[in-house]
């Protein structure tokens, strides 16, 4: 997926995105990080094709995100928004069917390869034994799971998510960034995130693009990217930048400017 001179505005007066070019690698999981404000989850939706850029493309495959239908390019990219709802009576396997739509006509019933997607997804989000349950009846954690559930089920090579840990204690945030780091592992997906947690960002990313003003200040590895002038420059925070043999690369910061 490559960006190309991307700028965007909502109201056509003030630039939320400007002339951000990139690449976004295959195989390996990048996630965008800045303070509030910076254009990250800006940025995911235009990769998404949720918004449309002012200038510049966005290209997939070699083809411009918005020359794809959108049934089939819902077969190449599947989002999990910050913020989902869904009736409160719904099961987990009936929401996570809702992911097989693109494969589906408007009067097709579910066929054996719809069953085994609904069903490999489920068990990679480890909710079969909760797929008759509501929706309602989750915990956060396995809320955000049975979402991530109904994007694994419309068969993508990319996955984005947009702020996937928040609202969740630090046991469902580790547990979701774990299961990201699987499907990236074991599956080969493509996975984009925005993140606000720097560590987290450290710990589960191949690439970090650091974002501020609409701008993107710098992409590279964790190590090459995450340094204390950088933080200070991005955030205004001062912080220590540590590597050591049991926790590897982190930041712990010490107070503002």
């Amino acid at each position: 997926m490559e960006i190309k001179d991307i700028t965007y505005s909502y109201d056509k007066k003030t630039n939320h995105l400007e002339n951000i070019s990139s690449k976004i690698d295959q195989h390996k999981i990048t996630t965008i990080i800045g303070p509030n404000g910076s254009g990250k989850s800006t940025l995911l939706g235009i990769l998404a094709n949720s918004y449309a850029p002012n200038k510049g493309q966005v290209m997939i495959d070699g083809k411009q995100l918005h020359q794809i239908k959108p049934k089939e390019l819902a077969k190449k990219i599947a989002i999990v928004h910050q913020q989902n709802s869904a009736p409160a009576d719904m099961t987990v396997e009936k929401l996570t069917s809702y992911g097989r739509l693109p494969y589906k006509s408007i009067f097709s019933n579910q066929t054996p390869d719809d069953q085994q997607a609904v069903e490999w997804a489920l068990q990679k989000t480890n909710l079969i034994a909760k797929k008759t349950k509501m929706i309602s009846e989750l915990s956060g954690g396995e809320r955000q799971r049975a979402w991530i559930a109904m994007t694994l089920a419309q068969s993508t090579p990319y996955l984005f998510l947009d702020e996937p840990t928040t609202y969740l204690d630090i046991y469902y945030q580790y547990e979701i960034l774990e299961l990201v780091k699987q499907l990236n592992s074991e599956n080969g997906l493509t996975i984009v995130m925005v993140l606000h947690d720097i560590n987290q960002a450290i710990r589960y990313s191949d690439t970090i693009m650091v974002m501020k003003d609409g701008k993107l200040i710098k992409k590279g590895t964790p190590e090459q990217v995450v340094t204390s002038e950088l933080i200070q420059e991005i955030y205004g925070v001062q912080a220590v930048v540590k590597m050591d043999e049991e926790s590897g690369l982190y930041i712990l910061p010490l107070g503002t400017q």
